[in-house]
């Protein structure tokens, strides 16, 4: 752990950058440096916008730390947003935006097309999106339906192999071939042939199971939470509501929410309508979400709500648990997903988390394809 003067030092050399004296090195372990560095090239991205008076970088230096960094734009706003704190991000946005121009995002439909659509440049859309008007937010939105489509494209197959795909293990399949082979069933039904002497199972009887093709009258409800720390979760959430609304097994509800709700269930086969709607950032009120929820669920039996949300609540507590426990009591099921995502690496409050699972609520960070599995193994 870094002690005073180290931390002191480290915020000194982040202030004066590269040119400052070779005694301001930055103090902490490999984590740590790799970090630090990586604040520091954003910084100098930054800051070598700047006029010649720069008082970080001399002129002479300038082009070699930028060659380095091979920043552009959207990456450095995704980067400052991951590793500074939200207030000092915020600032650094404002100057970017207002003292060093670089509001080529945000004003020229040219220099947003000729940047590759991926999910850092998405994100960084919906970030600024409410900055946008114009040509340049119709651009924005074609990037939001072409990155989406993508994801699908990516999820889709495989999301309906983990659902579709499940063995029926309730019904016998006519169709004999290894890929429908339920062996649990055939080594359960053929252990009374046991050879002890050879130690060998005598298979009479080969079984085969059905694979599920069909669900019926299954309502999933998504409540996502657009909170700006849950950004890659919602994108991810708006495209396997489409992927699911496309499957035979269940009606799909949608919608959105912080300290408002907002229903888009109209909209849930437009990914890109959904993340254009979203407004990140704000206060949470995740139990006036869950109420709403509640109201929509018609036979609990048959119904399971998806809240992706960080469970960071920012109202009273004791509300959202005595919905949750509503829920739970119809006998639906009630899912709490902390993170959806490709790494599924969340970030939230565990105290409630836990007070949540001990009620029989499922709380945890799945990757889609993972997600897809779970809810087949719900609907089975």
């Amino acid at each position: 752990m870094l002690n005073q003067e180290e931390q002191v030092i480290n915020r000194w050399r982040l202030v004066l950058g590269k040119q400052s004296d070779k005694n301001l090195d930055f103090h902490g372990n490999h984590q740590e440096l790799t970090s630090l560095q990586t604040m520091e090239e954003l910084l100098d991205y930054l800051y070598q916008q700047a006029s010649s008076d720069d008082v970080r970088n001399d002129n002479s230096s300038r082009q070699g730390s930028l060659e380095k960094s091979k920043l552009n734009t959207a990456e450095w706003i995704t980067k400052i947003r991951k590793l500074f704190p939200k207030q000092t991000a915020e600032i650094l946005e404002k100057q970017a935006l207002e003292e060093f121009h670089m509001i080529e995002l945000l004003t020229d439909k040219k220099v947003l097309e000729q940047i590759q659509p991926d999910m850092n440049l998405l994100k960084t859309v919906l970030q600024l999106k409410h900055l946008m008007s114009g040509e340049v937010l119709q651009t924005a939105k074609k990037i939001a339906q072409q990155v989406a489509e993508e994801l699908r494209k990516k999820l889709e197959n495989s999301i309906k192999r983990s659902i579709l795909g499940r063995l029926d293990r309730n019904s016998s399949s006519p169709v004999h071939s290894a890929r429908n082979l339920d062996m649990k069933k055939t080594i359960r039904k053929n252990l009374k042939n046991y050879d002890s002497e050879t130690k060998q199972l005598i298979l009479q009887n080969v079984y085969f199971s059905n694979r599920v093709k069909k669900y019926s009258n299954w309502r999933v409800i998504i409540a996502i939470d657009e909170s700006g720390s849950m950004m890659g979760s919602v994108i991810y959430s708006a495209v396997m509501a489409q992927i699911l609304a496309k499957l035979p097994f269940a009606d799909i509800k949608l919608i959105i929410f912080d300290t408002s709700i907002v229903d888009l269930s109209g909209y849930v086969e437009d990914p890109a309508e959904i993340l254009m709607s979203v407004q990140l950032g704000g206060g949470t009120n995740i139990g006036k979400a869950l109420a709403y929820c509640e109201k929509l669920i018609e036979t609990p039996a048959k119904t399971c709500v998806l809240c992706v949300t960080d469970l960071y609540e920012g109202a009273q507590e004791k509300y959202l648990l005595n919905t949750s426990k509503n829920i739970l009591e119809s006998g639906a099921k009630l899912n709490f997903l902390t993170a959806l995502d490709e790494t599924a690496n969340p970030a939230f409050d565990k105290h409630l988390g836990q007070k949540l699972a001990n009620m029989g609520a499922f709380v945890g960070a799945l990757t889609p394809e993972q997600l897809g599995d779970y809810i087949g193994k719900i609907f089975c």
